[in-house]
């Protein structure tokens, strides 16, 4: 296999990734694929596997719907990954956004069935933030994060907030807030320089002050799960570093409602401490894109069906 655990990290992809028919191939060849899409069905109480295999893809599309589809598709790659590697650890996890719920499962932090349902959570309330706090987002190219900071700053009100919601990489970064305040940031990145700045096809602003409406009731799901030391370390998406120690995991997933995911911050944090291999276990290659923009120079390997699994061993 090309990979050596010492400087291999997994990383589990966020929103954008869905696709119908997501993880279907990995059910139908690997039994522990199937297991975890049992085990999903049985926990939701319904053929939620059905809908990402079959769609409609107006509905895998919907957030509450979309957050548990990624994660169980990770966990699945990650499961089947691990049967054929016993005691293959990798050296750190790390996901984007929704993608450190899985990487906590995958630190063995959370239970899949208590991460299910906290990521089935996460997209019920982000729903109804969006519905009670209307906002939006918007993708912002080729402008500096610093830029993009003053421009957010500058743009936002004591009313109406906008800010730098996901650093992806250098070049392509997401803002985030009240439909005005990001209208007046877009208009303003470009007068900064920015190639294109893009509305994206939400209602919801996540990971901005707007998401505040149900931090509270955030806060108490992540509470009411058991959280384990992980034995993998899992990197911070608020803070951008290592976190060994269930309390710094459970304050990171609450504090991220409202925060910036750190990106880049992350993966450079990675590759300076020596991982050299990203393994991306789910739905589809955006955060192997985002590696590759960070430092092309990086191994990477996308783990969500048959052919990546037969790919590994060649």
């Amino acid at each position: 296999m090309k990979l050596n655990p010492q400087t291999t990290a997994f990383v589990f992809p966020g929103q954008g990734s869905q696709a119908v028919g997501m993880g279907k191939d990995l059910a139908a060849q690997f039994p522990i694929a199937k297991e975890t899409f049992d085990e999903a069905d049985s926990t939701l109480g319904f053929p939620f596997s059905q809908l990402m295999w079959e769609g409609p893809e107006s509905e895998l599309n919907e957030t509450i719907n979309t957050q548990p589809a990624l994660y169980i598709h990770s966990i699945a790659a990650y499961r089947t990954f691990s049967v054929f590697h016993a005691g293959f650890k990798p050296v750190a996890v790390a996901g984007h956004s929704l993608g450190e719920l899985s990487a906590l499962t995958a630190s063995g932090a959370l239970s899949f069935s208590d991460g299910l349902r906290l990521v089935r959570t996460r997209g019920e309330l982000m729903k109804r933030a969006g519905e009670l706090n209307p906002g939006g987002m918007a993708a912002v190219l080729g402008v500096d994060i610093p830029t993009l900071d003053n421009v957010c700053a500058e743009s936002s009100t004591s009313e109406e907030v906008v800010q730098v919601a996901n650093d992806n990489c250098p070049g392509q970064v997401v803002i985030s807030g009240h439909k005005p305040a990001l209208e007046r940031a877009m208009a303003a990145a470009k007068a900064a320089g920015a190639k294109r700045a893009l509305l994206l096809p939400v209602s919801i602003a996540a990971h901005s002050p707007l998401m505040d409406s149900i931090q509270s009731e955030w806060n108490a799901a992540v509470d009411a799960c058991l959280m384990n030391d992980p034995s993998i370390p899992v990197i911070s998406n608020v803070q951008a570093k290592s976190m060994t120690v269930a309390d710094e995991l459970r304050a990171d997933i609450k504090a991220q409602m409202q925060s910036r995911v750190r990106w880049t911050e992350s993966v450079q944090m990675m590759i300076g401490s020596g991982i050299q291999a990203y393994v991306e276990a789910g739905s589809g290659e955006v955060l192997l894109g985002l590696i590759k923009r960070i430092d092309s120079s990086i191994a990477r390997f996308p783990l969500g069906n048959p052919k990546d699994f037969e790919a590994l061993h060649q």
